[in-house]
């Protein structure tokens, strides 16, 4: 049976994962309409965060360049450096990148796939090679 996001497993803890709040901050600010200070991200979570856990995970998720911040009154502003797909990409990427067997892991990810994304993704392979195929979608080679 599946944990649900949040709650502790049996015999655990009462810590969160390791990552699960950097995600759940992230999270609150793609949802966001812009900038958000450490006490407005706080009241998008779940209760019982203290603000100094807020703001210690915003200033590593700056520090780490996820998020850009600019001055508000005495404290910050805080929005993320690049867009949810855009992250994700990334974290597939260096997951793929960080593996023994490339060849491996893209053959189980694509067999997983429904049909519409298999669909998607073949539609999305073929744009691409029209374009000529030679720069990812944030211009590198």
């Amino acid at each position: 049976m599946s944990e649900e996001r949040g709650q502790e497993p049996p015999g655990g803890s009462g810590r969160r994962a390791r990552g699960e709040l950097e995600s759940d901050v992230l999270a609150a600010l793609w949802s966001a309409d812009g900038p958000m200070t450490a006490r407005q991200v706080r009241e998008r979570l779940a209760a019982g965060l203290a603000y100094t856990t807020v703001l210690t995970i915003l200033t590593r998720l700056h520090g780490k360049g996820m998020l850009v911040r600019h001055r508000e009154g005495r404290g910050y502003a805080y929005t993320p450096a690049r867009d949810e797909a855009s992250h994700t990409a990334r974290r597939m990427r260096s997951l793929l990148e960080g593996g023994p067997d490339r060849e491996a892991v893209l053959t189980r990810f694509v067999s997983e796939l429904s049909e519409q994304d298999e669909e998607l993704l073949h539609s999305l392979l073929s744009e691409h090679e029209a374009r000529g195929g030679d720069e990812t979608s944030d211009g590198r080679p």
